[in-house]
């Protein structure tokens, strides 16, 4: 199977400890480093390099990249948790063998989590794939289980008016957004849009925020995909630029979205009632969404490494529209652990330790998670999550790199529904990654097993 990567996100900035996240929420750890969720880069500026995906064919449908498009990376950094602590690389605690999760019902959870799935036309805590896209998209990894998923997600990378680089002009007038959406629904799932489009001119260049070109091509994007998802007219979900949130709290004057200046009026008439701050930028996304696209539900992406305080960060979030969304998405590290505990692939040179968590490192990140869904009262999406298998040694192969987290969240789903949860969707972060055609058959009898009984959202 041919897989054609979508843009590889750049690792972020500014690690954060482990235990400055578990001061903040009230926890314990002893524990002094972590991997981040998501991933942090050496203290100061951002990796540039995981901008708009460029070459690559279309294909039978749209593809825009090729293998390892774009991939980010920084050296010598700490790296950063979500909330979860680091395992020194033990297996242990890692949780039990893969299944449904326990029982197939829950008391516990956000209320908003039932309502975002019954509106996806589900009940149950959503599983989904996606980073996997084929030239044939009946061939996209996800279709090729022998199981019915919920969510199927790729990114849409890059602007209009970008020498044919933006997912705009991959195909004619934006209709790759439709060759995914008519292909999710011919399989039965729910197509879902992670936009990159904050990184088109390299990720965390916030100057393009008042760059009156940049911003003119970029709310001409986001109204043209919103357009397309009102022609598909069925439900779908939309992730808006993940990790550019975090570099903008981390940049805004005390934390404080209005004092960051964003072009918003002049280049989005439909959002002319609303200020020239990132405040207007992120209701701006949502009332397009509202007014163009009602079938579609929105989500913010909530980076841990954006503030110690996960209060902090749920009040960011709530300010530029979070609040006024459907959900957030999070991640829990963006590539196998093994691979960056090998250190030798050119996507994985990172440092730092812990990286394959253990459970007290996943219940510190669920309760980071808890704070946040709380904070922002919105159900949270994990994303691209990795595919690793678990073993005692650390590192692993191209291809074969070990990882826990499959494992873990298919045997704990009553834990992540009890924090937040509304679903989790898996995807490889970057080339060389552990794939559904190198995992053993892991991922493929974990969900198999799931959709025997699905965990209900109560």
């Amino acid at each position: 199977m041919k897989r054609l990567y979508l843009p590889i996100r750049a690792i972020r900035t500014r690690a954060l400890p482990l235990f400055a996240i578990a001061a903040a929420l009230g926890c314990s750890s002893d524990k002094t480093d972590g991997a981040s969720a998501g991933a942090a880069s050496s203290e100061g500026g951002a990796s540039s390099s995981g901008g708009a995906a460029s070459g690559g064919t279309q294909g039978n449908g749209g593809t825009s990249s090729g293998d390892g498009a774009s991939a980010g990376a920084s050296n010598g950094g700490s790296s950063a948790s979500t909330g979860g602590g680091s395992s020194g690389g033990s297996s242990s605690g890692a949780g039990g063998a893969t299944g449904a999760g326990g029982s197939t019902t829950v008391s516990m959870g956000t209320p908003s989590a039932k309502a975002l799935a019954a509106k996806l036309g589900r009940s149950h805590f959503l599983i989904g794939m996606g980073n996997d896209l084929n030239n044939d998209h009946d061939m996209d990894g996800a279709y090729t289980l022998g199981t019915t998923l919920d969510v199927h997600y790729a990114y849409l990378t890059g602007l209009s008016n970008m020498n044919n680089t933006g997912w705009p002009d991959w195909n004619t007038d934006g209709s790759f957004v439709n060759l995914l959406t008519d292909s999710a629904k011919s399989h039965g799932v729910v197509p879902m849009f992670t936009t990159y489009g904050m990184a088109a001119d390299g990720e965390n260049n916030l100057s393009v925020l008042t760059d009156d070109t940049y911003m003119g091509d970029y709310w001409d994007t986001q109204k043209l995909m919103f357009q397309r998802l009102a022609m598909f007219d069925g439900p779908a979900m939309v992730n808006f630029e993940p990790d550019f949130w975090g570099f903008t709290e981390q940049a805004a004057p005390n934390g404080d979205p209005s004092k960051l200046p964003v072009h918003v009026t002049a280049h989005a008439p439909d959002c002319a009632s609303l200020t020239d701050d990132l405040v207007g930028l992120g209701k701006c996304l949502v009332l397009l969404a509202r007014k163009y696209a009602p079938k579609v539900v929105v989500g913010f992406h909530a980076s841990a490494w954006a503030n110690g305080d996960p209060t902090k960060i749920a009040s960011f979030l709530v300010a530029i529209g979070a609040g006024d969304a459907d959900f957030m998405t999070t991640d829990t590290l963006d590539r196998d652990a093994g691979c960056y505990e090998a250190g030798t692939d050119p996507n994985c040179q990172r440092g730092g330790s812990g990286y394959y968590w253990s459970d007290t490192d996943f219940q510190n990140h669920l309760t980071w998670v808890k704070a946040m869904t709380d904070g922002v009262n919105r159900p949270m999406l994990w994303w691209q999550t990795p595919f690793g298998v678990p073993s005692d040694t650390p590192g692993g192969t191209k291809g074969r790199y070990r990882d826990n987290r499959v494992q873990y969240i298919f045997s704990h789903v009553n834990d992540f529904i009890a924090a937040g949860g509304v679903g989790a969707v898996f995807g490889t972060g970057a080339g060389n990654q552990t794939y559904i055609d190198s995992d053993g058959d892991q991922f493929k009898n974990a969900v198999s097993a799931y959709f025997a009984a699905p965990v209900a959202l109560q």
